[in-house]
């Protein structure tokens, strides 16, 4: 995801007189829009799809993270315990 400087920042005046163009473009482009007011940045406008993608990107780090936090604690299951947790839920979810 690329900032393009002279296309990508927005006053918020010239966005609220062409929402619509601006939308369209975040969309197609799949840049985002930074809109400013009185010359600061006040808010970011992404597509849904890039939305998506960040949202995506964050629970697989975190889920990373997490995997070296257990490693690091030894929190470990060999693939026998992986086989028989794994069974347990299937019996749980089955039975519930």
């Amino acid at each position: 995801m690329k900032l393009n400087i002279s296309t990508d920042i927005i006053p918020i005046g010239e966005f609220k007189s062409h929402i619509t163009k601006w939308l369209n473009i975040a969309k197609d482009t799949g840049h985002p829009l930074i809109i400013t007011q009185n010359g600061k940045p006040a808010a970011v406008v992404l597509s849904p799809e890039e939305f998506d993608n960040l949202m995506y990107t964050e629970r697989f780090i975190n889920s990373v993270n997490q995997g070296l936090a257990d490693i690091n604690s030894g929190d470990l299951l060999d693939s026998e315990q992986l086989k028989k947790e794994l069974k347990k839920q299937r019996a749980a979810r089955k039975s519930g």
